[in-house]
C-alpha cells in the first residue's frame, strides 16, 4: 500500500509541475508583501495595490527559492520622468545585505538616462556589462513591461515588447572603470531573484511580478 502512496505523490508532484510550466505565478498580490523580505537600507511598501520604494540601496527579494529556466516579467513606473532601479537576478545564495548580489548576481537595470555613466548602464541592461540591442524605456509617469528570461546560462531581456539585452555567459564584457560596479565573472543558471530601492531620490512603483517556467 505504501508504494502505492508514494506513486501517487510521485505522479501528483509531476502534473503539478507540468501544469506550472508556460503559466504565469503571480509573485505580488497586490496587498501586501508575503513571501518578499527586505535587505540593506531603505524599505519597500505596498501602496494603492502598488510596490512603492523607499530610500536605499537596498533589496526586496523573492523567499520562494531560487529561479532558473523560466521569464520574469515586472511591470514598473518612474515616479519622475527619470529614476533609479533594478531587478537583480541569477544571485546564488539567499541576500542578507545589499551588496553580494551586486558582485555575485546581475543587476537588470532600471534607469533610461545613466547621468555621469554611458549606455552600458540603461534600462534593460546587465548593469555595466551589456550593450543595448534598442532603447525601448519609457519616461515616467509612464508604465513599463520588462520580461527577463533566465534560459540555462543565456539571459534575454524584452522591453516593452522590444528585445534589448541577450547575453550568454563567457561573452566579451567591458573592463570594470567605477568602484560600484559589479565584479566581473560567471553567474549561476539558478538563483534568487529582487527589486531595488535606490535612494530617496529615485521612487520606482512596481504593479505586477511574475514568473512562467519554460517549456521543456
Amino acid at each position: 500500500m505504501s508504494r502505492w502512496i508514494i506513486l501517487l505523490g510521485v505522479l501528483t508532484f509531476s502534473y503539478l509541475a507540468h501544469a506550472q510550466t508556460g503559466e504565469w505565478k503571480q509573485l505580488f498580490d497586490g496587498k501586501d508583501l508575503t513571501g518578499w523580505k527586505h535587505v540593506g537600507p531603505g524599505s519597500m511598501t505596498v501602496e494603492d495595490g502598488l510596490i512603492q520604494t523607499h530610500g536605499g540601496m537596498g533589496l526586496l527579494y523573492w523567499t520562494g527559492g531560487k529561479l532558473g529556466n523560466c521569464t520574469i516579467r515586472v511591470v514598473f513606473k518612474m515616479r519622475d520622468h527619470n529614476d533609479n532601479s533594478g531587478v537583480f537576478i541569477r544571485i546564488p545564495i539567499e541576500p542578507r545585505e545589499e551588496w553580494m548580489p551586486v558582485h555575485y548576481g546581475y543587476e537588470v537595470q532600471i534607469d533610461n538616462e545613466a547621468a555621469g555613466e554611458d549606455e552600458y548602464h540603461t534600462t534593460g541592461m546587465l548593469y555595466s556589462l551589456t550593450k543595448p540591442l534598442a532603447r525601448a524605456g519609457k519616461p515616467g509617469p509612464e508604465w513599463n513591461t520588462m520580461e527577463i528570461t533566465l534560459d540555462g546560462t543565456r539571459t534575454i531581456v524584452v522591453l516593452n515588447g522590444v528585445k534589448v539585452t541577450d547575453y550568454t555567459e563567457g561573452n566579451p564584457v567591458p573592463e570594470r572603470k567605477f568602484n560600484f560596479e559589479p565584479q566581473r565573472g560567471p553567474r549561476p543558471n539558478d538563483g534568487y531573484f529582487g527589486l531595488q530601492n535606490h535612494s530617496d531620490n529615485d521612487v520606482v512603483f512596481f504593479k505586477e511580478v511574475a514568473v512562467k517556467m519554460l517549456k521543456n
